[in-house]
């Protein structure tokens, strides 16, 4: 009898263990895992994190392919010519196919991008980044893949799960604020959490830590809300615009607010600076440095004159 029960509880074991084994990874699970990469290889490469997740959702299986268990390959590459590195070979258009085998699935990503580095891949480079429904049709177009429904694959898959997310979306945290320079926060104001990677801006900082960008031609206040996920009003707000202020070539916009003091000291007036100007110059926000220099809101300083960033001595 015990022998018996000895035996049954052998076969529940091996069939939960092979029950575990056989469970396979979602495409939620898949994007969870490998968003970091995408967006990466994004800042890097100027491929939008979208197409190199839905490619990777529908290449591998979500990363339950043989090729991506087997061979850490996910995005489908065959060897070709230049390839010198190791392979796995199986059945795919033809019979005993060669693909790349890596050491990790993150070189699957990098290879993914140089490879699309290719001449027969520049004309999707010259397309906007957040064009995914543009970037799936090149794919196929310049013959990533033979499947006439490949740029609806990738288009379902992206609409799906919501991939565009990630392409703007950063893997770079904004430092914290120290106690004694954090503001209330007014109910309904969104603040963001972190500053999204950009491929064209370069994300420059103050010396107290307040993130900005320097104006570019063609820059609107709807292509930095789709670059950055920063409303209008919230960049009027943070830099001291007005509602109709349009965006000038060379000026500093900052992506979230101004800090209450600014590492340095002091600052004297040069000719024809404006207190807005000194406030962008330092991070510092336009209210404080008023009330700091006892000056009234709306007045301008006069040239040589002391404007207090931190704490005014006669306080």
């Amino acid at each position: 009898m015990n022998k018996v029960i000895s035996i049954i509880v052998s076969l529940a074991f091996v069939c939960f263990a092979f029950n575990g084994l056989s469970q396979k990874q979602t495409p939620q699970q898949y994007i969870a895992k490998w968003k970091s990469e995408a967006i990466s290889q994004m800042a890097q490469h100027s491929i939008p994190a979208s197409i190199t997740l839905a490619q990777g959702i529908l290449e591998s299986g979500s990363g339950n392919s043989d090729l991506a268990k087997v061979a850490n390959n996910h995005f489908g590459i065959k060897c070709h010519s230049t390839w010198t590195g190791e392979t796995f070979i199986k059945d795919d258009d033809e019979k005993d196919e060669c693909f790349r085998k890596y050491n990790d699935a993150s070189e699957s990503y990098t290879d993914h991008s140089l490879f699309l580095k290719k001449n027969r891949y520049k004309p999707l480079f010259e397309l906007d980044l957040y064009d995914y429904k543009g970037w799936a049709k090149g794919l196929k177009k310049a013959g990533y893949a033979t499947n006439p429904k490949y740029p609806n694959l990738l288009i379902s898959l992206i609409e799906r799960y919501n991939l565009t997310k990630y392409d703007t979306q950063s893997i770079i945290a904004v430092e914290e604020v120290k106690k004694d320079e954090i503001e209330p926060i007014l109910i309904g104001e969104l603040v963001q959490e972190e500053i999204s990677m950009s491929i064209y801006h370069t994300i420059n900082k103050t010396a107290n830590l307040v993130p900005y960008i320097i104006i570019k031609d063609g820059d609107t206040y709807e292509k930095l809300e789709k670059e950055f996920g920063i409303r209008k009003r919230q960049i009027v707000k943070y830099n001291d615009l007005s509602k109709t202020h349009e965006l000038v070539k060379g000026e500093r916009i900052f992506l979230k607010p101004k800090r209450c003091k600014s590492k340095e000291e002091l600052h004297f007036v040069k000719q024809g600076e404006t207190m807005r100007d000194i406030s962008q110059k330092y991070g510092v926000k336009l209210s404080r440095l008023y009330k700091r220099n006892h000056l009234d809101e709306g007045s301008q300083p006069k040239a040589g004159q002391k404007i207090y960033l931190r704490k005014n001595k006669k306080d």
